[in-house]
């Protein structure tokens, strides 16, 4: 069956930085647009970052110039790399395959479980 399993969670001060990796098992990333979204406490699922198989990249503005998205596809792995991290960064971070852009927004049906990211003020 095929799954997404994120890691690099964790709690981090202000101002710091965590990097998080995605890696897929059965299936392959290779061709597809991959990315991340994230989910605070008693909010709705957002859209972080994406990267499309040429490796074309896409933000949130709120992340823009400081998260950058990367793939290995030789790895099967995305990665997320977080730094100058803010207090309302913190929120579930999931993996997402076969991204779409559709109608001014990105979408996923395929999920990782999600990695937990804290950042303290």
């Amino acid at each position: 069956q095929a799954q997404l399993e994120e890691s690099g969670g964790g709690l981090v001060q202000a101002g710091g930085s965590l990097r998080l990796s995605c890696a897929a098992s059965g299936r392959t990333f290779s061709g597809y647009a991959v990315g991340w979204f994230r989910q605070a406490p008693g909010k709705e699922r957002e859209f972080v970052a994406t990267i499309r198989n040429g490796g074309d990249t896409d933000y949130a503005d709120s992340v823009k110039g400081r998260f950058t998205i990367s793939r290995d596809d030789a790895k099967n792995t995305i990665y997320l790399q977080m730094n100058s991290l803010k207090p309302e960064d913190t929120g579930v971070y999931y993996c997402a395959a076969d991204v779409v852009y559709w109608s001014g927004a990105y979408y996923s049906d395929y999920w990782g479980q999600g990695t937990q990211v804290t950042v303290s003020s």
